[in-house]
């Protein structure tokens, strides 16, 4: 995510994880979770089908649920609470960009300018590395900007036209963008992950950018050889001739304004004013172009509504002590550095399933991990690391995860669709789980 998050500094000792909460108590605060997996994921593979169970209608139930296991209180206090966790300002925010978003991603494609990209990638790369160009410039542009929403939104439409052409996948071409984009969520110096790690485990960002490099570079190396031997297989595209060079000019100014650290609701707005500029010079009406916005907003209606949803359901699982429980259990016994190493990666990958936000459970988990990081001699460094990377990990793969969704929205497939293709983040999750077994990198071990 890209919102500016804070996480305060708590210092070392007793591993406090708030009021005691039973099992049985924790498990029925947790089952929302469960109650979305269930309708959505397994029905899902039930049927064989991923596009028969709207994520919605999936939200929804759980949604019901949480509601109705919220005990002590009545049903104006939880629906209170439902409602306070959904008009989060975070939450709100990420709508606004939603929005943007969409209205962006329909003009520009109604003027051409997707078209007129696609074309000029085509004409510059050879089909075979198509996959890694694109992995590569996805790893670039989120590691420069520090969000993967901001990835997301500026390369998406680029890889739904070319996934759309002859033979190709656009599941596929869409799961490479969102890979590359949590690459530079995890690793770049303004990424509010790296924020909230660093600030919660007491060590400096250039430090912290090190250790992580040590799992994070590995993984895209590796990523990229697999896309490069992918890319062999790709079909021929028919390349057209571009009519008019200056349709490229909306993707250009959102990809450089995004490189320069600019807030991406802006970013989407010059991107929009561009788009709706170069329309007008090429004579397309400005009633269709805003048509066209307006299409774009309402096809983004489904993804407004699970964000809703899913934070108003995930604010009752904390309030009913979800959280707390998972805290407990995973630190009721911890053995030597890797075992601590290890509860600290599950812990924040733990809540983060059931945040659906890498920063907020990052948050959530620093105070504690530190304390663990301390206790067992887990250098800060590494702590810090493992907290970002297991929380991005977690976050591109869940199907109900804000950048999942939002490219899966702008692609018009299903969330579950890109769970096949996802490469990057099951590397990363490997590269992860040797560092905790080999004790790498040595020198912070």
């Amino acid at each position: 995510m890209n919102q500016s998050s804070s996480a305060s500094s708590a210092p070392s000792g007793s591993l406090d994880t708030g009021a005691p909460v039973g099992c049985r108590q924790g498990l029925l605060a947790l089952s929302p979770v469960a109650v979305f997996l269930g309708s959505y994921l397994a029905v899902s593979v039930i049927v064989g089908d991923f596009y028969r169970m709207p994520v919605a209608v999936a939200m929804l139930l759980a949604s019901v649920w949480a509601v109705v296991i919220y005990r002590g209180h009545s049903l104006t206090e939880r629906i209170e609470t439902f409602s306070r966790a959904s008009g989060h300002a975070n939450i709100l925010y990420m709508i606004w960009i939603f929005i943007l978003a969409g209205a962006f991603s329909a003009v520009a494609r109604h003027i051409g300018s997707v078209e007129a990209t696609v074309n000029l990638a085509l004409n510059v790369f050879p089909p075979r590395f198509i996959l890694p160009t694109l992995f590569f410039a996805a790893c670039f542009i989120s590691l420069s900007i520090g969000t993967s929403v901001g990835t997301v939104v500026a390369l998406t439409p680029l890889a739904v036209e070319i996934g759309g052409l002859e033979g190709g996948n656009v599941a596929f071409y869409v799961a490479v963008i969102l890979g590359g984009a949590f690459f530079g969520d995890n690793l770049s110096f303004i990424s509010d992950t790296t924020i909230a790690a660093t600030r919660s485990q007491g060590c400096s960002m250039s430090d912290k950018f090190k250790a992580n490099s040590w799992l994070v570079i590995p993984a895209a190396l590796i990523t990229l050889g697999l896309y490069a031997v992918l890319g062999a297989e790709a079909p021929a595209a028919v390349v057209k001739e571009c009519a008019n060079p200056w349709l490229i000019t909306p993707y250009i100014i959102v990809i450089v304004t995004a490189v320069m650290g600019i807030n991406v609701t802006v970013v989407l707005c010059l991107g929009l004013l561009s788009a709706i500029i170069v329309g007008a010079c090429c004579s397309v009406s400005l009633l269709d172009m805003a048509t066209a916005a307006g299409q774009g907003i309402d096809s983004l209606g489904q993804l407004i509504v699970v964000t809703l949803l899913a934070a108003g359901m995930l604010g009752i699982i904390k309030a009913a002590g979800g959280i707390n429980f998972l805290l407990q259990l995973l630190t009721r016994r911890i053995h030597g550095r890797r075992g601590a190493q290890a509860v600290i990666s599950i812990l924040v990958a733990m809540v983060n399933l059931c945040t659906a936000n890498n920063t907020v459970a990052i948050i959530t988990v620093g105070s504690i991990s530190r304390s663990i990081a301390s206790r067992f001699g887990v250098d800060p460094r590494k702590s810090a690391s493992l907290l970002d990377t297991a929380s991005c990990i977690v976050q591109a793969i869940i199907p109900y995860g804000a950048q999942t969704l939002l490219a899966t929205s702008l692609a018009a497939i299903p969330a579950a669709a890109l769970l096949p293709y996802l490469y990057y983040p099951w590397v990363l999750a490997a590269s992860l789980i040797l560092s905790i077994i080999f004790l790498y990198p040595r020198r912070l071990n």
